[in-house]
């Protein structure tokens, strides 16, 4: 199994024609999470012939315009296109007093439930779950409250070896509990071990989003050993005193996050647009950490267990990088 990662926009505070601010769209177990919404990030949403219309799931970090001014064009385009589905939307308390009053200003009633989740910044808290896939939030450390979150499948059921069924005779009223981690009971009363009926599943994957933050070593206690990573890299280590100042990170501290949360892969992004060359970002990360790689804006991350791979969406020839 794997999930995907498409990246809508990479780019720090201010838009360019080479980059658009902060969205990322993840579809894991086949929903979708929209996190973060900068401007233009619905067009980026037609231009990766994301199935945006499947986004049932928004998920906004803090309050910079950078990663939710896109967000009330997206509403009303779910609106015009006559959405009828429910949409939810995780964010900070203020964000549902300015939706209100944006599409309150211009007279919109949109056509769909808008549900709105309050977020918190204090302590890790479990935003959604359902039979597949669960969301944390986690606090970060910014400018103003900001949260990261952890998007994590369930374990699996364990898998059953056909070779034991026949073995057994064993019946098919019964393999369920078995997957459930059951021991079975032989018709001679004989206690069969599951480990002797099973194999351990395929271990569940994880992606863990740390937008805007200064660096922050606690977040070992929040996250651990994701499958990847994505970690703010405004800065290079050359203006960590910028980056202190702002509380924004280095790539080099990045990757010094990666190291300490024992993740499997780190995603750089964010970049300040003082610096033209996204290479040097990566360079410095992997001083700290290797299996490290760079967000371009419409570049889409394909993660399993044992490999991440990445295509350019809009490149004339698709680029893919294998471990």
């Amino acid at each position: 199994m794997s999930f995907e990662l498409t990246i809508l926009g990479c780019g720090s505070a201010t838009p360019t024609s080479k980059q658009f601010p902060t969205a990322q769209l993840l579809k894991m177990q086949e929903r979708f999470f929209l996190v973060d919404c900068g401007e233009g990030a619905q067009q980026q949403l037609r231009r990766s012939k994301a199935k945006f219309s499947r986004i049932n799931h928004i998920f906004i970090s803090h309050l910079h315009g950078d990663h939710f001014f896109g967000l009330p064009g997206l509403l009303s385009s779910f609106h015009l296109l006559n959405r009828s589905t429910p949409l939810h939307i995780y964010g900070p308390s203020n964000l549902k007093a300015w939706l209100d009053l944006t599409f309150g200003s211009t007279n919109t009633n949109l056509v769909y439930p808008l549900v709105f989740h309050e977020t918190q910044n204090k302590e890790k808290a479990l935003l959604f779950e359902d039979d597949k896939v669960e969301v944390f939030s986690f606090p970060l450390r910014h400018s103003i409250a900001t949260t990261g979150f952890l998007f994590q499948e369930k374990p699996k059921e364990r898998n059953i070896l056909k070779s034991k069924i026949d073995e057994y005779n064993i019946e098919v009223c019964d393999i369920q509990n078995i997957k459930n981690g059951k021991d079975w009971i032989a018709a001679n009363g004989k206690i069969i071990a599951n480990t002797e009926l099973t194999k351990d599943p395929t271990p569940p994957l994880s992606y863990a989003y740390c937008s805007d933050t200064s660096y922050l070593p606690k977040l070992n206690e929040r996250i651990h050993k994701a499958s990847l990573l994505y970690h703010e890299s405004t800065f290079l280590d050359v203006d960590k005193k910028k980056a202190k100042q702002t509380k924004h990170s280095t790539a080099l501290q990045a990757g010094k996050i990666a190291t300490l949360t024992e993740s499997e892969n780190l995603m750089l992004g964010h970049y300040s647009v003082r610096y033209d060359d996204r290479e040097a970002f990566k360079a410095e990360a992997q001083q700290e950490f290797i299996n490290t790689f760079l967000a371009r804006d419409l570049r889409r991350f394909t993660v399993s267990q044992d490999a991440i791979e990445f295509e350019d969406l809009n490149a004339s020839k698709s680029e893919v990088d294998k471990l």
